[in-house]
C-alpha cells in the first residue's frame, strides 16, 4: 500500500464491509489485510453471528489473510480496519508481523455506538487485583514441560 490515495481506497472498502455487514446481522466493523495493491484477506465482525467473541473482523481478516499467503506470519502486509483495533486485534497483528495498521474511526466513535473498549486498553497497566477477570499463577511443578518440549523440538517453525 503506497501513498495516501490506495490507504483511502483500502479505508473506504473496509467501511464498505463493516457497513454492509450490519445489514447481514454482524457488527459494524470490517478489515482488511493487503499485501502491495491486493487484498489478500477480507473479515468483518462475526461475534454474535458466530457466538465467538474472538471472531473481530481484524482477528477474521487476519485469518484469511495467513490461509491464503499459507503462512502465519504477514510480514510485507498492512491491516485496514474502518475502526481502530481494540487491544485483542492489535496484539494478533503484532502475533501476525504485520507491518502497520491503518484505521478510518477511532475508540471513541466506537464508544459512542456502544462498543466501548476504552477499558480493555488500560486494564493491563492496572495490577491484577484490579482486573474484572480473576487471572492467578499457580506452579504445578510439571509448567515447563511444554516449553522444554518446544525448544528439544527438532524441525520446530519459530514465531
Amino acid at each position: 500500500m503506497t501513498g495516501a490515495v490506495p490507504a483511502a481506497r483500502w479505508l473506504a472498502e473496509a467501511v464498505a464491509l463493516a457497513t454492509a455487514n450490519v445489514a447481514q446481522g454482524g457488527g459494524p466493523f470490517g478489515a482488511l489485510v493487503v499485501r502491495g495493491e491486493e487484498v489478500v484477506g477480507r473479515g468483518v465482525n462475526r461475534v454474535t453471528l458466530d457466538l465467538d467473541p474472538t471472531a473481530h473482523a481484524e482477528v477474521v481478516a487476519i485469518r484469511a489473510a495467513c490461509a491464503a499467503v499459507g503462512d502465519f506470519r504477514l510480514a510485507g502486509c498492512v491491516l485496514v480496519s474502518s475502526c481502530e483495533p481494540c487491544p485483542l486485534c492489535l496484539s494478533a497483528a503484532l502475533w501476525a508481523r504485520l507491518d502497520a495498521v491503518v484505521y478510518a474511526a477511532d475508540r471513541d466513535d466506537a464508544a459512542e455506538a456502544g462498543f466501548d473498549d476504552r477499558e480493555f486498553y488500560d486494564v493491563l497497566a492496572r495490577p491484577r487485583e484490579t482486573w474484572p477477570v480473576a487471572v492467578t499463577h499457580h506452579r504445578t511443578g510439571t509448567e515447563s514441560a511444554p516449553f522444554t518440549a518446544w525448544r528439544t523440538r527438532p524441525g520446530r517453525v519459530d514465531y
